[in-house]
């Protein structure tokens, strides 16, 4: 029978990869099953040719890992394939997630290379569970990435996450409104149009009209007459159904002074979602300045992107806000994110942690081994980011000391920082299997993204050609991994 997706809760254990089943069974049959394994996620390359993502889709994530447990249904699908052990369905209906995880804090800028989730635990467990942390991160971090850059380019106007009718599913449209939040989506009260992301995570969602109200009634000022009696607090009228400059605004103008100024409200503003917005925001705006209605908020709309916005705004287009869609929700430009979830190491019984790399003639994808920690470290006078350093985990940067950073490529380039502070990048999500996650506020996420993006130079944060931020290794990790690659030459 067809699962119903029309709740909100549904168990998502089985959305999987399938060969994470047929391994979680060959580690069973091998002796594996109580192998302790530790596995990285990270990513090789930002979206957009960006200089940073940023993190999100973590509180999804532990929603997954609080809530895995197989039902008899799923049991009974798996024994219908007939090729898994009987003593391995055995295991799966008593199946407890039991792994340590820890992650970056959603919010806060990523860069390539750094393992931004590692879980350790039974390697049937944090094996098992790689495509949901692939999905739930990749995905909400995509949408978070590309809302930043569109809210960096609409240099302090607001941004409104206008795209559920365009996204890739259900889910698409839900969750990406999330991350849109946290990317920076906000206008007003207004962050999404998207009510059930509204009731679920608090995203605070607001619309007014389509085309067809308009069109629905006998002429342009009958139906902004009648919104505006329906909703004079609130009242935004869409202009460009028939003419913006002939029809759309003089209607507005007329319906904000018979029925909104009578009543002591004032406009909150007109939408244009066609033509050209910049000639035309310039006409509007000196029209409705005119009649008297200079705090008349003007909305633009109509397949944005962060290159739009900002060519728009040097040609001088008077915007003070944006509902951008399509090219927002669908990350158009770069529709992938792309985090791998790789092994980096294995736990012997005597706790003894043996590292393990993946070696590839593709250089990029030589994988950097050992159970680590990244540090972010920040310059004390400017409180500027200068660089982030992954380490062992059980390295230790005393910022009360000089420290030497270098390029983990070039060798060569070295730089000897002080008067700075280190700061762990990650928190424990897990221990044992017991959720250690405190959830926060989707409108602290988002706070503490926007401050976390200031503390970047503007040479990182530009759309082309951004300077390469710093991701160094400790000298011990270096060592190590270079040792790896030398002993495993062929």
């Amino acid at each position: 029978m067809a699962q119903n997706l029309s709740n909100d809760h549904i168990n998502l254990t089985m959305l999987t990869d399938f060969y994470e089943i047929t391994m979680a069974n060959g580690y069973f049959a091998n002796g594996f099953k109580d192998t302790i394994g530790y596995f990285d996620m990270f990513f090789r390359k930002v979206p957009d040719g960006g200089g940073f993502a940023i993190m999100a889709g973590v509180e999804q994530l532990v929603n997954y890992l609080s809530e895995l447990s197989f039902t008899q249904e799923d049991i009974d699908y798996l024994r219908s394939k007939h090729i898994f052990r009987e003593e391995f369905l055995d295991y799966l209906k008593n199946f407890k997630f039991t792994c340590d995880v820890w992650a970056v804090p959603e919010g806060t800028p990523i860069f390539p290379g750094e393992p931004i989730v590692t879980v350790r635990g039974p390697v049937i467990q944090a094996q098992f569970v790689e495509t949901m942390v692939l999905l739930s991160i990749n995905h909400q971090s995509l949408i978070a990435t590309k809302t930043n850059r569109i809210v960096r380019a609409a240099d302090g106007r607001a941004v409104m996450e206008f795209g559920s009718r365009r996204a890739q599913g259900f889910d698409g449209a839900i969750y990406g409104a999330r991350a849109a939040y946290i990317g920076g989506c906000i206008a007003g009260n207004m962050g999404t149009a998207c009510p059930i992301s509204d009731r679920r995570f608090g995203v605070p969602a607001l619309g007014t009209m389509a085309h067809s109200w308009v069109q629905l009634f006998d002429s342009e000022y009958e139906a902004f007459k009648a919104y505006a009696e329906e909703y004079p607090h609130n009242c935004t009228l869409l202009v460009d159904t028939y003419n913006v400059l002939k029809s759309g605004v003089p209607n507005a103008i007329r319906v904000f002074n018979e029925v909104l100024v009578p009543q002591g409200f004032r406009p909150a503003g007109i939408r244009i979602d066609s033509g050209d917005i910049t000639y035309l925001s310039r006409k509007a705006r000196k029209m409705l300045d005119d009649a008297g209605f200079e705090d008349c908020k003007i909305c633009a709309s109509n397949s944005l992107d962060e290159y739009i916005i900002r060519d728009m705004l040097m040609q001088g287009a008077k915007v003070d806000s944006f509902g951008v869609g399509e090219r927002l929700i669908t990350s158009s430009s770069e529709p992938v994110f792309g985090g791998v979830y790789k092994l980096a190491a294995v736990e012997k019984p005597d706790g003894t942690i043996v590292p393990k790399i993946k070696i590839s003639e593709n250089v990029a994808k030589i994988t950097t081994p050992c159970f680590k920690e990244v540090w972010r470290i920040f310059d004390r006078e400017t409180d500027k980011a200068i660089a982030d350093v992954i380490t062992l985990n059980d390295e230790v940067i005393d910022d009360e000391k000089p420290y030497t950073i270098f390029d983990p490529n070039h060798t060569w380039k070295r730089k000897t920082v002080e008067n700075f502070r280190a700061v762990r990048l990650r928190t424990q999500l897990f221990k044992n299997g017991e959720c250690l996650y405190q959830p926060r506020a989707l409108s602290a996420i988002r706070a503490h993204c926007l401050a976390q993006v200031d503390t970047l130079w503007e040479e990182v944060t530009r759309f082309e050609n951004p300077h390469s931020y710093y991701v160094d290794l400790s000298q011990k990790l270096w060592d190590e991994k270079n040792r790896l690659l030398s002993e495993n030459q062929y």
